[in-house]
């Protein structure tokens, strides 16, 4: 079964960027959905960003639209989002999620593999 790690969270001004990457293990990985989800103090986990299991298809939320960029790359079993412009509303754990088709991936109930997280920090 894929296994997922995010890194590359961390501590950054409003405005500034950070790019997250999710390594994932596995020889299924290129056959997975892959998402992006977050969740921030008080809140429920909501979705980011989706890529189908080639990178030709993309979904955001409109929170992040303009700002923020998936893309994966299947020969490094790799995925990442890039942030740009942060907000301080942005701060939440940011959560790399993968499933077996691109619709199930949009939805935090019907998501199969979850990393473990990795904290974004917005300040102002």
């Amino acid at each position: 079964q894929v296994q997922l790690i995010e890194s590359g969270g961390g501590l950054v001004q409003a405005g500034g960027s950070l790019r997250l990457s999710c390594a994932a293990s596995g020889p299924t990985f290129s056959n997975y959905a892959m998402g992006w989800f977050r969740q921030a103090p008080g809140k429920e986990r909501e979705f980011v960003a989706v890529v189908n299991s080639n990178g030709a298809i993309k979904s955001y939320a409109d929170s992040v639209k303009g700002r923020f960029t998936i893309s994966r790359d299947n020969v490094k079993n790799r995925v990442y989002l890039q942030m740009n412009s942060l907000k301080p509303e942005d701060t939440a754990v940011y959560y790399c999620a993968g499933s077996t088709t691109y619709y199930r991936a949009k939805s935090v109930r019907m998501i199969d593999v979850w990393g473990q997280g990795t904290q974004v920090t917005v300040s102002s």
